[in-house]
């Protein structure tokens, strides 16, 4: 029986990082993955294969709408959506294999089976095979991330009624795609296929799609779809989803007025977020506890009611998001090893990779009233940017919220090009506690989308902005 420092059960973003950390502080580490394949549902289907297909088709769906505007004349332009598939496998087998190098170069074991406990310090790994090896430790953590969540009155087929994993991998584009759930996969997955020529039509329970989000991205963000595609049927609760040959029918009930929506489709994808994966992992025979929905109950150093057990990612509370899983991963490494580490939960950034994207961090304009918190804002549309208008990228804006008094930045949400990657700056300016103020006085490169951001600081000192 091997005996190790720590094992890690999952190696997801949270999991694999973990070992590397725990490995470079000098630690024995074993991690154990049920599939064959390392790199959890993020690497596998999820963030890389979506984002992915999200790039190929935004490819296309430019040289349909933009490139002629841009003296560019394309003929026959056509999608094997075959061939596309398969680039997003390759990107995911690279990113796979860069995993498996990191953990040989770490030198961190790897277990390919199911792990669960038998005792708090023994780990059972069952292979594919059947056969089964026991692993000793102090120090397990609990990584197995989360599936799909299921709904009331929706059987998945796989087939016809699909949840994300399937419309990775779909063999056609869809004449009709039907969308339960208007947040962050339903949005990416739906852009996907309406970039590629598919009508694709969202039922949300709720009054706003991005619910979680601040409400003006939510507001815009249902504008820029509607112009790709898109219909929205929001306030609709489903009732039921029947598949008949190559048919989906899906029945819903309008919130207030009551009124039936029947819609018919080819596929209907269910996507109404995710729940905890902490399925016959033994967590009774260690004496671990849970909340609702399978969650694993933890304190603030991610540890569980039994000493040396601990969890991350989409198994605890908070925003089910791979760098969130990330940093978690890293502070119960560094915290096993003695260190002090920290994280604030408030600046772990929120992100929508559809086009135009979607960024935020930090308190919303509803979080704020609710703790009668007096803030100011300012926002800069793209429409307005330099930069937005040689690319053709003028929808969005990014709005600053900022303390009435201390003028310290509070929140940042935008939409728009490239936002993924601005809104770092603002994690970065939060971080240390930023003013709108010193925002608006440090230089940004003209011209460039981040030069948005220094005007939405500017909007929020006085209403200083220049180009507005």
């Amino acid at each position: 029986m091997s005996t190790y420092d720590a094992i890690v059960i999952g190696s997801g973003p949270g999991g694999y990082v973990a070992a590397i950390r725990l490995a470079q502080l000098g630690k024995k580490t074993a991690i154990i993955e049920r599939y064959t394949a390392l790199g959890g549902t993020c690497l596998n289907v999820g963030c890389i294969p979506s984002k992915a297909l999200l790039d190929s088709s935004e490819h296309y769906h430019q040289a349909t709408h933009t490139f002629e505007t841009h003296g560019i004349q394309v003929k026959g332009l056509s999608v094997d959506l075959k061939k596309m598939i398969q680039r997003k496998n390759d990107v995911v087998a690279q990113t796979v294999d860069g995993i498996n190098y990191l953990m040989k170069k770490n030198k961190i074991d790897v277990y390919h089976g199911h792990g669960s406990f038998t005792d708090p310090n023994t780990i059972k790994v069952t292979k594919e095979d059947g056969s089964t090896l026991e692993l000793k430790t102090n120090n397990t953590i609990i990584a197995t991330g989360s599936k799909p969540s299921p709904l009331k009155g929706v059987t998945i087929d796989k087939k016809r009624i699909i949840t994300s994993t399937e419309a990775l991998k779909l063999e056609e584009i869809p004449k009709h795609l039907l969308i339960i759930g208007g947040g962050v996969i339903g949005l990416e997955l739906g852009s996907v296929y309406a970039r590629l020529g598919a009508k694709v039509s969202v039922v949300e329970y709720l009054d706003t799609i991005i619910p979680s989000m601040d409400r003006s991205l939510g507001k815009e963000l249902q504008k820029s779809l509607q112009k790709i595609g898109f219909t929205f049927y929001l306030q609709h609760s489903v009732n039921s989803v029947e598949a008949k040959g190559k048919e989906v029918l899906l029945k819903a009930t309008a919130g207030k007025a009551g009124k039936e929506l029947e819609l018919t489709g080819d596929y209907c994808l269910l996507a109404v977020g995710r729940i905890p994966y902490t399925e016959n992992l033994g967590l009774e025979k260690a004496g671990v506890l849970s909340e609702e929905r399978g969650r694993i109950a933890v304190s603030e150093q991610m540890e569980t009611n039994v000493k040396g057990i601990y969890a991350i990612g989409d198994v605890v509370k908070g925003a089910m998001l791979a760098h969130k899983a990330e940093e978690e991963g890293m502070f119960v490494a560094e915290h096993i090893a003695g260190q002090k580490p920290h994280i604030n939960y408030l600046l772990i950034p929120g992100v929508v990779y559809t086009w135009t994207e979607v960024a935020a961090v930090g308190y919303t304009e509803e979080e704020l009233k609710k703790m009668n918190r007096t803030y100011k804002t300012g926002s800069f549309p793209f429409k307005a940017s330099g930069r937005a208008r040689a690319s053709m990228d003028t929808d969005g804006f990014i709005k600053v919220l900022a303390d009435s008094v201390t003028d310290e930045i509070l929140g940042v949400h935008m939409i728009g090009p490239r936002v993924a990657d601005v809104i770092a700056e603002a994690v970065v300016a939060m971080e240390f506690r930023a003013s709108a103020e010193d925002i608006a006085r440090i230089s940004h490169a003209h011209p460039t989308y981040t030069e948005s951001f220094k005007e939405a600081c500017l909007a929020a000192t006085a209403n200083r902005s220049v180009h507005i």
